[in-house]
């Protein structure tokens, strides 16, 4: 599902919004809005206004999601990554609700060299967050299948970089599906992770809410492309049973969500450059717009968890 910002059903007087327009509000870059599950009621507020903030209380969770930072890239559709990737950066420590950690789904480097990594740990010490959880893209296993992304980011993971952890009553599982991708081809998590993941969810309550976060999406967004995981019906399978799954994934660099069953996906835009929307290039690939909009098409996106309620509030900002 993908809508456009006239379809947003967003009441910018009174910041009300309905379900329906909650669930729109989620699937539209840029909405500068947070929302929030409160007491079962739907709130929103908007970023960056200082009369419209929140805070976390007992027992709610919010975290930020940060994608395709291509720390490396310089051709002109950006040549200057590390500065909107900074600017990521203070838009998250901007926001009204102290995230408590960031998830980064990859794509940190652009050809997994060291100074690449490095200035992207370097950029993140300034983050107002205490801790930082990564997959990788296939950008991040240029030249050596992963090695230093996993001596860097994988430590105590499995396999190719794959993990789980909880907070706060949520359960999270950061999945690798781009090992041994082939270029233009879907993404695969293979036999070992998917007797992993079955093994790692068994002993939860279907009760518990569940994150996953890869880097490839986990719907097939658009084959021709790759844009999708060829065995993702079967690690979804396992999640079946859980009222509320929410799909984090990068990758394509532009926010598109759907809403099938108990499961939310959700792709987030990228630090570094836009690609184009499925179907309209030739092949996919980084797209030049005019530099007074670049920062328009980037953006970061937040999450926010309130114990007792199923579903996540998800809002993308852009860095303009």
């Amino acid at each position: 599902m993908t809508l456009s910002k006239d379809e947003i059903l967003y009441d910018h007087h009174n910041d009300g919004i309905d379900r329906r327009g909650f669930l729109r509000c989620m699937a539209w870059a840029g909405a500068g809005a947070l929302c929030v599950l409160e007491g079962g009621v739907l709130n929103s507020y908007a970023l960056g206004h200082g009369g419209n903030t929140t805070k976390v209380h007992k027992g709610e969770l919010a975290f930020v999601q940060i994608s395709d930072s291509h720390m490396g890239f310089d051709k002109p559709a950006n040549t200057d990554v590390i500065g909107t990737f900074k600017a990521a950066i203070d838009k998250i420590n901007a926001l009204p609700i102290a995230p408590e950690f960031i998830l980064h789904t990859g794509d940190i480097s652009h050809l997994a060299k060291p100074g690449e990594f490095d200035n992207v740990e370097q950029i993140l010490k300034s983050a107002k967050t205490s801790e930082i959880f990564y997959v990788p893209g296939e950008h991040d296993f240029v030249g050596d299948e992963g090695k230093q992304y996993l001596e860097r980011f994988g430590k105590g993971s499995k396999g190719s970089g794959w993990y789980s952890f909880d907070k706060k009553g949520v359960h999270f599982i950061g999945l690798v599906n781009v090992a041994n991708l082939k270029a233009g081809g879907l993404g695969s998590l293979g036999a070992d992770q998917l007797k992993w993941l079955e093994d790692d969810v068994k002993h939860l309550k279907t009760s518990t809410p569940v994150v996953v976060f890869a880097h490839i999406p986990l719907w097939t967004v658009y084959p021709d492309w790759g844009w999708g995981t060829e065995d993702s019906a079967q690690a979804l399978g396992y999640l079946k049973r859980f009222g509320s799954v929410t799909v984090l994934n990068g990758h394509i660099h532009q926010t598109m969500q759907k809403v099938e069953g108990n499961v939310t996906f959700h792709t987030a835009c990228s630090t570094a450059f836009p690609q184009p929307k499925p179907g309209e290039a030739q092949s996919p690939g980084p797209v030049k717009v005019p530099a007074d909009q670049l920062r328009s098409v980037l953006g970061v996106t937040d999450v926010h968890y309130k114990k007792g309620q199923h579903a996540l509030a998800i809002t993308d900002s852009t860095l303009a």
